[in-house]
């Protein structure tokens, strides 16, 4: 019997699940020490209901979901929207470092320059054969504006 070699197929994103993961415990763990096992559990359920709703169209779940959803205090709504709230953030977090640690890996790496970097454009442009004195003198005339948006959650 003849068996096919492993492929090994690297998951670039791996290290930023586990530190989700791993911020995702931290604050479990946080939000059961200040707000209590209630609120943790509350969080859970709403977290695994809505998973199971979004990722398997669990028509209970929904209903799981909403049940528990209407039947929250003031009070405890607010605490739960905070620890999402406080979820996202860290999230977020994560997602900036893992952008920062991919992008070193890529420029320790002898790979050709990544597309939409200024590294990339110029070397199209010398491929292209222009010459950098033409480049400069483009940019010397050009106004240039840079643009800062929010990333949507912020």
């Amino acid at each position: 019997m003849q068996t096919s070699p492993a492929i090994q197929t690297e998951d670039k994103d791996l290290p930023l699940r586990e530190d989700i993961r791993l911020l995702g415990r931290i604050l479990g763990d946080t939000i059961r020490e200040q707000g209590g096992e209630a609120v943790f559990e509350t969080v859970e359920n709403i977290r695994q209901n809505s998973v199971r709703f979004r990722r398997d169209e669990d028509l209970t779940a929904r209903h799981d979901l909403e049940a528990t959803l209407n039947g929250l205090m003031p009070k405890e709504a607010l605490q739960i929207i905070r620890a999402f709230g406080f979820f996202s953030h860290l999230a977020n977090i994560a997602e900036d470092r893992h952008h920062i640690r991919r992008t070193r890996a890529h420029s320790l790496s002898a790979a050709t320059p990544r597309e939409g970097t200024l590294a990339h454009s110029l070397a199209r442009a010398h491929q292209a054969g222009i010459p950098p004195a033409r480049l400069g003198a483009f940019f010397a005339g050009a106004m240039v504006v840079p643009v800062l948006t929010a990333h949507p959650t912020e």
